[in-house]
């Protein structure tokens, strides 16, 4: 399990409740975090979201303080039907 490391400058850490939209893609399970606009993979859906919060963890970590994340409301994410 990706657990982030503590920070070793003593800066504060944050944590972010962000959204994983995970889907089947032949042999493989993609995970999705719409907030950053981060995708990570996987040949499990566990395997697929725990690279996914390891990839947005590397994202947010290199990225400024104003980032795109900080007061983002979610996604909404919502089932259509269609008719064909």
């Amino acid at each position: 399990m990706f657990e982030p490391p503590v920070s070793p400058t003593g800066r504060s850490v944050k944590n972010y409740a962000l959204t994983a939209v995970s889907t089947r893609e032949g042999k493989f399970f993609v995970s999705d975090c719409p907030e950053p606009g981060v995708t990570s993979q996987g040949t499990t859906l566990n395997e697929a979201i725990e690279n996914l919060k390891e990839a947005v963890h590397l994202y947010l970590k290199d990225e400024p303080e104003d980032r795109p994340t900080n007061g983002a409301l979610p996604p909404l994410i919502t089932t259509i039907e269609v008719a064909v």
